[in-house]
């Protein structure tokens, strides 16, 4: 997946997340009261954020098998996790519950890529400073 493309769905799964969390605090706030699952709700949309932020930076590292995974972990997790509950917040069928979990694994795999993938990333940045931008 080119970088265009990576930041094409941070930007559309980023203005997703603002307009869901807009929505989630005004448009959909009688039903999810009604529903009692306000912070389902808010739960989904702050794990939407944190994981918008995981995609930028696993596309700006240098880019290897792990972070294409790692960015394909996250976008799973955000699509199933999030998506799930806020559609069980939204609705209350309960048995999409049962599948929050399964982005909740993608979520942690990912970050365990993360860490696997920036092994190299001090060596990386340190190469690309040259000595006269150090003496500056």
């Amino acid at each position: 997946m080119s970088r265009k493309l990576q930041f094409q769905i941070i930007g559309i799964l980023g203005g997703t997340a603002v307009a869901l969390g807009a929505f989630g605090s005004h448009g959909f706030k009688e039903i999810l009261v009604q529903n009692g699952y306000t912070e389902v709700f808010q739960t989904a949309n702050r794990y939407h954020f944190y994981h918008i932020f995981a995609l930028a930076l696993i596309s700006v590292l240098p880019q290897n098998k792990i972070t294409r995974v790692a960015f394909w972990c996250f976008l799973v997790g955000i699509l199933i996790f999030s998506g799930s509950l806020y559609v069980l917040a939204l609705t209350q069928i309960k048995v999409l519950g049962a599948i929050t979990p399964v982005g909740g694994i993608a979520f942690i795999i990912g970050w365990l890529l993360v860490g696997l993938s920036i092994k190299d990333a001090p060596n990386y940045a340190l190469a690309s400073l040259s000595k006269d931008k150090l003496q500056s």
